[in-house]
């Protein structure tokens, strides 16, 4: 089992930054973040692959997203800019045993989840 944990999130005004981390317990080849808004699916925002060479991005964040990778220390990341009220939501980190890149949910670990709350 491998686990992930997410840290980052936080309460942050409209048109502000934050950058999420996200840790895996072990070396994963595709890693991936979603999120969730209340009474919504879970939508899938942004994903890497281990060298970094392929990324593929929501159009929902595309240009204000960027992830990013650690391998050295088995860590994604997410930076969110230009964060919206819409943007508010739960948002987990997730892996695969897999080295293709996929935009759906399936990924095979998953995180706890940070929330992220932006206010207008």
């Amino acid at each position: 089992q491998v686990h992930m944990v997410e840290s980052g999130g936080g309460l942050v005004q409209a048109g502000g930054s934050l950058k999420l981390s996200c840790v895996a317990s072990a070396s994963m080849d595709v890693m991936g973040w979603f999120r969730q808004a209340s009474g919504k699916e879970r939508e899938f925002l942004a994903g890497i692959t281990r060298n970094s060479r392929n990324k593929a991005y929501a159009d929902s964040v595309q240009g204000r997203f960027t992830i990013s990778r650690d391998n050295a220390k088995n860590t994604v990341y997410l930076q969110m800019n230009n964060l919206q009220p819409e943007d508010t939501a739960v948002y987990f980190c997730a892996a695969r045993r897999s080295y293709v890149l996929v935009t759906t949910k399936e990924y095979d670990y998953w995180g706890q989840g940070t929330q992220v709350t932006v206010s207008s």
